[in-house]
């Protein structure tokens, strides 16, 4: 019986020792000028068997003639709802090559789930009214975050180690790669990343998975 204990003790020990410990990444986007930067998107890539912790599930709302948010994150086989809190119908549309579909939302109305199954990004916009643009970036990576209004984002629970950065934003300057860094997580870590953003986003143009 006490040899059992000592056994159970010490595969317990074992797997303490071996466990990763987890920590945030506090994420800092910022334009060429030093402004905050919203809506970029900044994923980690680094364990090819990490668990997703990129939400299932996200909504676009419809406001004002405006897709609200203008960038949503969800994983590779997650899904985006629509709902329509505007005074007139809309007909919301895809010609991406990540993902291609019409339908139309009246007011009040909330759509069935369209579900992004390959990654990249794709452009979403209204048949009746051109300035309507949102974005969905769908991630193969185990980590992604929208940054806010303030240029800033966390990823949380990312186990200690050597991981890869990429930062995509609707505005970047047409050709321009995106940013890719190697980012040491040891403890909670901040990660402040630049990129060069045009005036406003391009509807017309059509994103490559990135």
């Amino acid at each position: 019986m006490f040899q059992r204990l000592l056994c159970i003790l010490g595969c317990a020990s074992a797997l303490a020792c071996t466990t990763v410990s987890a920590a945030t990444v506090h994420v800092v986007v910022t334009d060429s000028a030093g402004k905050p930067a919203a809506s970029a998107v900044v994923t980690l890539t680094g364990d090819a068997g990490a668990a997703s912790h990129v939400p299932l599930r996200a909504i676009i709302d419809q406001r004002d003639e405006m897709f609200l948010p203008l960038v949503v994150a969800v994983r590779k086989g997650g899904d985006v709802v629509f709902t329509n809190n505007d005074a007139t119908m809309h007909q919301v549309y895809s010609f991406s090559p990540v993902k291609q579909f019409e339908f139309e939302i009246d007011k009040g109305e909330v759509s069935k789930p369209v579900v992004f199954d390959k990654p990249g990004v794709a452009a979403i916009g209204c048949n009746i009214h051109d300035n309507m643009v949102a974005y969905v970036f769908v991630a193969d990576a185990p980590f992604a975050a929208v940054t806010d209004d303030k240029g800033t984002a966390n990823l949380r629970d990312v186990p200690e180690g050597t991981w890869r950065a990429l930062l995509w934003h609707p505005q970047a300057r047409i050709g321009e790669k995106p940013a890719v860094v190697a980012l040491k997580v040891g403890g909670d870590t901040t990660l402040a990343l630049k990129i060069a953003l045009n005036a406003a986003p391009a509807m017309r143009r059509m994103h490559k998975d990135y």
